[in-house]
């Protein structure tokens, strides 16, 4: 299973970015995905639970709340992050995770990371 991350950039406080996250794999298909979530990774910080979507309940951290949003397209296997509102205290590496089953493969994965930084 591969999760590959794009729409990372640099951005100005205020404005926004919307990120996404395509899960594939080698051989075989992808039967189903439970959960789909953003994580995020500030220097010197510990990795974050951005948000989260499973079987039609998101969750979001609070620092986010009102400001991004999570979507899936479950037969894409993607899921977005459209984040609005940019501050400089969302500078991070974000990896998107997800719980899949797949025809040769089962379990939790993580995609490469994607840098967003928000600066003037």
């Amino acid at each position: 299973v591969q999760l590959q991350a794009s729409g990372g950039g640099l951005v100005q406080p205020g404005g926004s970015l919307r990120l996404s996250c395509a899960a594939s794999v080698a051989f075989g298909s992808i039967f189903y995905i439970n959960r789909m979530g953003w994580y995020r990774q500030a220097p010197g910080k510990q990795r974050e639970l951005v948000a989260v979507i499973a079987s039609g309940s998101i969750n979001y951290a609070d620092s986010v709340k009102g400001r991004f949003t999570i979507s899936r397209d479950n037969a894409k296997n993607t899921v977005y992050l459209q984040m609005n509102s940019l501050k400089p205290e969302d500078t991070a590496v974000y990896y998107c995770n997800a719980d899949i089953v797949a025809s040769l493969e089962v379990g939790d994965y993580w995609g490469q990371g994607t840098q967003v930084t928000v600066s003037s």
